[in-house]
């Protein structure tokens, strides 16, 4: 993808994309509602015609073809299988408008269905089966076509918490078995980590990032890429001094030292940390008062919202029981904390302070998104 482009009217919902899958790599397009991602995927599939740059397959154009002579095989978030035909009929149907030959596509449905272990379920119906056998249906409908690239939109999303576990992994295990190439649609920061060998951090239709999950995860580019990233807790502080790539914070009642993220930060900078990094410790460095307010049960660990003297809030997760109105001193350390520069385009939103935003961006990245509001019509053969 070479300076793609999408814009509806003066909307432009897809600006300057760049981007190039290697041969059996998964990547993953990451970002929130409404950031591009389904915009990008859907115009490699080709349901949307490019209004810049153009997309090539081992160098040749392709953007100028229809979807149907791409060859792609595509995953849709809302699988819908046909409900009067059998999973081997679902499977086998785009084999059937292409014309393949009886015995060829009986070979792909019967290789598919083996891949996706549904070999005892070709005669039933969709509605004898379970969401994530549907889901494993629609899956098994790409592969029958043995397509170059397949593409995935959130195809997770509607099932419940349990079975996309269960299908996360299974959608792993396809990818190493099979080598596929694969461009994979998520808002889910987890599923993407786990799933992905490079990730693509998309906002407002521009590439924030792209590296390994492990990159992304540990080294933010960003304050929006590491509030995505699950950086909740977001302090803007004012810069005391700077040595090498460390910086001296401060604020109303807190003194914090961290990781210099970009080469120059001015007199004001934002501190990010992660919850599982705060410690409820009382002589490790960084030490700041806190008061609990609302505490969330998660087994072992608790999901902690405290807050400062000066009324900002913090987010922790810690093995140690804590209660509501408890007073506590917790602790960070240095090469956790993530300093940013203020002042960039994430710091110039109308409404709100920044900080909260950042929390509600990592907060919606662990929510399933909505089911579909209608399903589109779909003739049947």
């Amino acid at each position: 993808m070479d300076g793609v482009g999408r814009s509806f009217g003066a909307h432009a919902v897809l600006t300057d994309f760049d981007l190039t899958v290697r041969a059996a790599e998964f990547v993953a397009l990451l970002g929130s509602s409404g950031c591009g991602k389904s915009t990008a995927l859907n115009c490699v599939a080709g349901l949307l015609p490019l209004s810049t740059g153009s997309i090539s397959l081992d160098g040749q154009r392709i953007d100028h073809l229809p979807p149907e002579r791409r060859g792609f095989g595509m995953v849709f978030q809302s699988y819908a299988p046909f409900p009067h035909l059998t999973v081997a009929g679902n499977v086998g149907f785009g084999l059937r408008m292409r014309k393949v030959g009886k015995a060829e596509r009986q070979r792909r449905v019967a290789h598919a269905l083996q891949t996706i272990r549904l070999v005892d379920y070709a005669e039933r119906y969709p509605s004898q089966l379970s969401g994530g056998q549907q889901q494993r249906v629609a899956i098994a409908r790409a592969l029958a076509m043995e397509p170059q690239l397949v593409l995935m939109d959130e195809p997770l999303s509607n099932l419940d918490a349990k079975l996309r576990v269960e299908m996360r992994t299974e959608v792993r295990r396809l990818h190493q078995a099979l080598g596929l190439t694969t461009l994979y649609v998520t808002h889910d920061q987890q599923e993407a980590l786990s799933l992905a060998d490079r990730l693509v951090v998309l906002r407002d239709g521009r590439i924030q990032q792209v590296g390994s999950p492990e990159e992304v995860y540990t080294s933010p580019a960003s304050a929006y890429v590491a509030g995505f990233m699950g950086y909740r807790t977001m302090l803007e502080l004012k810069v005391e001094s700077v040595r090498e790539n460390r910086a001296q914070l401060r604020g109303p009642s807190l003194t914090l030292e961290g990781v210099c993220r970009a080469p120059a930060l001015g007199s004001r900078a934002l501190a990010a940390v992660r919850p599982e990094d705060f410690r409820v410790d009382s002589s490790g460095p960084n030490q700041l008062t806190v008061r609990v307010e609302v505490v969330e049960y998660h087994g072992r660990e608790q999901e902690v919202e405290a807050r400062l003297a000066d009324g900002r809030v913090l987010a922790l997760r810690t093995s140690a029981r804590l209660a509501p109105g408890d007073e506590v001193t917790v602790s960070v350390a240095p090469e956790r904390v993530l300093v940013f520069p203020v002042g960039g385009p994430e710091w110039r939103a109308a409404a709100g302070t920044e900080r909260e935003q950042l929390s509600a961006i990592a907060s919606q990245a662990s929510q399933p998104s909505a089911p579909p509001a209608s399903v589109a019509r779909v003739s049947r053969p």
